[in-house]
């Protein structure tokens, strides 16, 4: 028995002494008996392994093929068991798991405490540049590579993480897919696995996969979790284009539609009586990251004019039809230590004459000759659209000319880390719902999208935040890192967005799902009739 409990930690890092299994949808029968539906979306999928894929359109799958330690219930914050029968953390750096009994993969190989320790390390040695290991770093060592010790398993079904650091977080990467569980008897040590041959121990197995076609999900007989799913057979439906996603809603061939529909298109499925549309909490946003390590990049004073010039009001009317809301910050409002630093240090209204006095002053020449990017379908048709309205901001101003750059999504990752692009679009879901999500993820060490970033003081931050138990003076900490990133700009935020899907009326389940954590549950979804 665990005899050391950590009680009082910081606001939605808040721990519970013991994460016991919870239902999550579905009854312990695990029949998935339930009529088979069709999920359409214009999502990609970068991977099926989980160390080589950090987007959603691959993420969903995942959530649904492979098992973690831990879960988040739907309308809830707080990690629950999945393929865990409890977690505590015995200090705030010791993190302790215990194994249901009877785990297995859907191949029908024993899944232990082995495989859990195989699968982290696995991730953080391939380090893939699209995978998510960069969200591991609390069991690396210092240079950023697998830590033997790290991770202890003293038999089958036990799992100690010794943390290099305070962590109150950390029982939330375990709910993620960067913490997924593989087997180690099936995936490679040292590469990725191919598509058609991963598989998991979650709710759902792979039966079918075509990329950018169709995926087929069927319900996992070996499954034993929080997630039992209730429909046998789920079709995933890739489109091109959200026109062809829309018609398809519309005439039946689709029974969900999530991800992405213009605005336009969502206005006109309200009017829609063959559907009904759902909203839920809003948590995803997009942002333009600076990329330091090119000319215009890198010098500070030209990224604060952007800050500067940006008018976040004009990008979500003329570009989004007003649907979304505008951002001035990395972290979204409604997580706790939310701070509007954007508009507390460059305000909500341009300032043109401010943004060329700090160019002024820095001995920079007008106007900046700028190229930036985006990917004009992975976020939906409306990026081109943001791409133009951002090209046109810049430009009245007279300080920038601005030349724009596309790229399809699998492309698009790998030139926006080779430089192409002084400037380039990105979106974020949120791994889990905590305002660190925002923070360690995009300004350590460069972040996930290899910027050349690089703030000891925000580094230093960080770790401060992480490892505060105070709610008051984590928010505090949190509020300067914030600061600091509207006063170094190595992105700036553009706006926030809702979960929305819609779907026929025979479907059930798609409201209760649309959480601002982003996780399409297609387990507790049932299709009735």
């Amino acid at each position: 028995m665990i005899t050391k409990k950590l009680l009082a930690l910081a606001g939605a890092a808040a721990l519970t002494a013991t994460l016991a299994a919870c239902g999550g949808g579905g009854d312990e029968s695990g029949s998935g008996s339930g009529e088979s539906w069709i999920l359409g979306t214009t999502d990609k999928v970068t991977s099926l392994d989980p160390a080589g894929a950090y987007d959603l359109g691959s993420w969903t799958l995942m959530f649904n093929m492979y098992q973690r330690l831990l879960t988040i219930p739907p309308g809830e914050n707080q990690p629950a068991g999945d393929a865990a029968e409890e977690c505590d953390y015995e200090d705030p750096k010791t993190f302790k798991c215990t194994l249901k009994d009877g785990l297995t993969f859907a191949n029908g190989n024993e899944l232990t405490s082995s495989d859990v320790k195989y699968s982290l390390e696995r991730n953080i040695k391939i380090a893939d540049p699209n995978g998510a290991a960069s969200m591991l770093g609390s069991i690396m060592n210092k240079k950023d590579k697998v830590d033997p010790d790290a991770i202890e398993t003293p038999d089958d079904s036990t799992i100690i993480f010794h943390l290099n650091r305070p962590d109150t977080t950390f029982q939330y990467v375990l709910t993620t897919n960067a913490a997924a569980i593989v087997d180690e008897d099936t995936f490679p040590e040292n590469k990725l696995i191919g598509d058609e041959d991963a598989v998991g121990s979650g709710p759902f197995k792979m039966e079918q996969y075509k990329d950018g076609q169709q995926a087929v999900l069927v319900a996992n007989d070996e499954y034993n979790g929080a997630n039992e799913a209730e429909s046998g057979k789920v079709f995933v439906q890739y489109f091109q284009e959200p026109s062809g996603l829309k018609q398809a809603i519309s005439g039946g061939e689709v029974d969900v539609a999530w991800r992405s529909l213009s605005p336009t298109d969502v206005t006109d499925l309200e009017d829609n009586d063959s559907v009904k549309v759902y909203q839920g909490d809003g948590s995803e946003i997009r942002y333009w990251v600076w990329q330091l390590d090119t000319d215009a990049g890198g010098e500070k004073a030209i990224r604060q004019a952007s800050a500067n010039i940006l008018d976040r009001e004009e990008i979500a009317k003329n570009a989004y039809s007003g649907i979304v809301e505008p951002l001035y910050s990395i972290v979204p409002p409604g997580l706790a230590g939310h701070k509007a630093s954007f508009k507390d240090k460059w305000g909500a209204e341009p300032d043109v004459d401010e943004a060329k006095k700090l160019l002024d002053d820095a001995g920079v020449d007008t106007p900046v000759d700028l190229t930036i990017g985006y990917t004009p379908s992975h976020y939906g048709p409306n990026m081109v659209d943001e791409a133009n309205e951002v090209k046109r901001e810049l430009e009245d101003s007279g300080l920038f000319k601005v030349k724009v750059k596309s790229a399809e999504w699998t492309q698009y990752q790998d030139l926006y880390k080779e430089n192409a692009y002084d400037m380039f679009a990105l979106g974020w879901f949120p791994d889990f719902l905590d305002a660190d999500n925002y923070l360690t993820p995009f300004l350590v060490d460069g972040g996930f999208y290899q910027n050349n970033y690089d703030s000891d003081k925000a580094n230093k931050l960080i770790n401060e935040e992480l490892s505060t138990t105070d709610t008051d003076a984590r928010n505090k900490v949190l509020g300067q890192v914030q600061d600091l990133a509207a006063e170094d700009v190595p992105l700036v935020p553009s706006w926030v967005g809702k979960n929305i899907a819609i779907a026929s009326p025979e479907m059930k389940g798609v409201e209760e799902t649309l959480g601002a954590e982003f996780i399409f549950r297609m387990w507790s979804v049932t299709k009735e009739g």
